[in-house]
């Protein structure tokens, strides 16, 4: 082998480490000493010695300006990393493409997939893109995250109900009534309703990012129909199947109680009903998060209908229709959006609701999840009022951070965006799935001159945020380990009591140097491993 002949190799780091580092100069090697046979083997010794010299300081690893990878710090694998990141390093691209090969199996044959709309009502069902390396949380950490969650969560609530009340926060003048009072969001059907335990969005799903300071930021609240809970738990299922010995190694907790303890927070809502009856309404198999639906419908135990399925009775009453006669409904776990609900009182084309629902709704006849109204919350605007909502309603400092947040309504904030437009994320504000954002350092003259007139005729449809250094974790990606970022969706139930997920739903934006980690556009997963027993 010429490189051993010349005792010169060229330092190359270990699948994990692959682009994680800007490359250092060359480094020259002796490798006289070491006994080889045959050329693999010579390899192999090569990438080992590498090893051990960087490990030992032989030469320096060069720090990523300002990300914070998940795996790997400046010199070393981060602690609750290292058995990961020596896993990693014992396989070859053999072993990579085998675990690979046996995730896509096992992916497919539990049949995981999701769908994506394209142009002229047409859709695309794909496979659900997971990638086999996990991302590893500490169980102290996380916990501290939780707290954090649920204290949002909290305020986020009675943000909504005291807006459909004594709207004390807009009397404070903590918050421009009209962001509220002119949103489309605003259901003025909702006026005066007051929900058991103050619970209106009953399922939240915030979504979390790490920043370059290795902190959590919570970059936004969904508070109307949040997705991607059931991807979490297949993940696991699948890591459990393909990497049971590396899953032993941690005391990984558990996240397969969610479908048990979303049926607790849904029958905490009824009062005097042993055993409520609950379903899931979705709007039919072409609907995206139809995987998620069926798969809750039958972890949690509850039917799935749609709105066909459902009728008002004479006493204002839901039921279900059956072959043997109508079922009475306690509490619908709605996966419409709400504009569709009820063809009488919102949308008078919807053909996926049930007429007359809000109606009997109002009249406590039967419970709703999420509540209607709950999207006055959803609002990348209302977002930046959190922080005051947590001091205002709970009178506690917030534990998590927001991401500044610049609000195009407002004249100060406007110009600030508009002159540093190339620096900011241009979010609008009741889009989801990664939709309408604009990242400015990647928009050509034309695209930013388009949004900057965008913005000026309807400032109040957008918000601008920092272009945040996500943090990064491996990626297993066209047969290569890269460097990806992601971030993370973890999931909070509101009822009797609250309750969040042990971790949540990682999202990784697939495409190398994108931002961008919705499954719509594009995007993968990971499963997310909080840990209680590291060494």
């Amino acid at each position: 082998m010429s490189a051993v002949a010349e005792n010169t190799v060229v330092s190359e780091q270990s699948p994990v480490q692959q682009e994680q580092q800007q490359p250092q100069q060359q480094q020259q090697v002796n490798l006289l000493e070491m006994p080889v046979t045959n050329e693999n083997e010579a390899l192999n010794v090569m990438v080992n010695f590498l090893h051990l010299a960087q490990r030992r300081g032989a030469f320096a690893i060069a720090e990523s300006s300002k990300i914070y990878d998940e795996l790997i710090d400046s010199k070393s694998y981060r602690k609750s990393n290292s058995d990961l990141g020596k896993f990693i390093d014992g396989l070859n691209h053999s072993d990579l493409k085998e675990i690979n090969d046996a995730k896509n199996d096992s992916v497919n044959s539990l049949g995981i997939s999701f769908e994506t709309y394209k142009e002229k009502n047409l859709y695309l069902d794909r496979t659900w893109p997971l990638d086999f390396i996990p991302r590893i949380i500490e169980k102290a950490e996380w916990d501290y995250v939780s707290k954090g969650l649920v204290q949002r969560t909290n305020a986020l609530n009675l943000f909504i109900e005291d807006c459909y009340n004594a709207q004390s926060f807009f009397k404070e003048g903590l918050m421009d009534p009209n962001l509220i009072l002119n949103s489309p969001a605003f259901k003025k059907e909702c006026l005066g309703m007051k929900l058991k335990f103050s619970s209106w969005a009953h399922i939240c799903g915030s979504d979390l990012i790490r920043n370059d300071d290795g902190k959590f930021y919570v970059l936004e609240d969904n508070l109307r129909v949040p997705s991607g809970v059931s991807y979490m738990i297949e993940n696991r299922m699948v890591m459990k199947k393909i990497l049971p010995d590396l899953f032993n190694t941690y005391g990984v907790l558990p996240v397969d109680e969610y479908p048990s303890e979303l049926y607790k927070m849904l029958s905490s809502l009824v009062d005097n009903v042993k055993n409520p009856e609950i379903v899931l309404l979705t709007p039919g198999v072409y609907n995206s998060a139809y995987f998620e639906h069926s798969y809750l419908a039958r972890q949690v135990g509850i039917e799935l209908v749609q709105g066909s399925d459902l009728e008002i009775g004479t006493n204002g009453f839901v039921y279900k229709k059956t072959i043997y006669g109508p079922k009475k409904i306690d509490v619908i776990y709605r996966r419409i959006n709400e504009e569709f609900l009820d063809p009488i009182a919102w949308n008078k084309e919807s053909l996926i609701g049930v007429p007359g629902l809000i109606d009997s709704w109002k009249k406590n006849k039967v419970t709703i999840v999420n509540a209607p109204g709950s999207g006055i919350a959803d609002d990348k605007a209302v977002y930046a009022y959190v922080p005051k909502m947590i001091e205002f309603f709970l009178n506690e400092k917030p534990i998590l951070n927001n991401v500044k947040t610049y609000l195009c309504s407002i004249k100060k904030d406007r110009d600030y965006v508009i002159d540093n437009i190339d620096k900011l994320v241009v979010k609008p504000v009741s889009e989801s799935g990664g939709y309408g954002i604009v990242i400015g350092k990647n928009a050509s003259k034309s695209e930013i001159n388009k949004l900057k007139n965008k913005i000026l005729k309807n400032p109040r449809n957008f918000v601008a945020q920092p272009l945040l250094n996500l943090s990064t974790s491996p990626t297993y990606v066209s047969g290569k380990i890269e460097p990806r970022h992601l971030d993370l969706r973890p999931f909070i139930l509101s009822g009797k009591r609250n309750y969040v997920t042990v971790g949540g739903l990682t999202r990784v934006a697939l495409k190398k140097g994108s931002y961008i980690v919705n499954s719509s556009q594009g995007g993968g997963s990971k499963d997310t491993w909080v840990v209680n027993n590291v060494k």
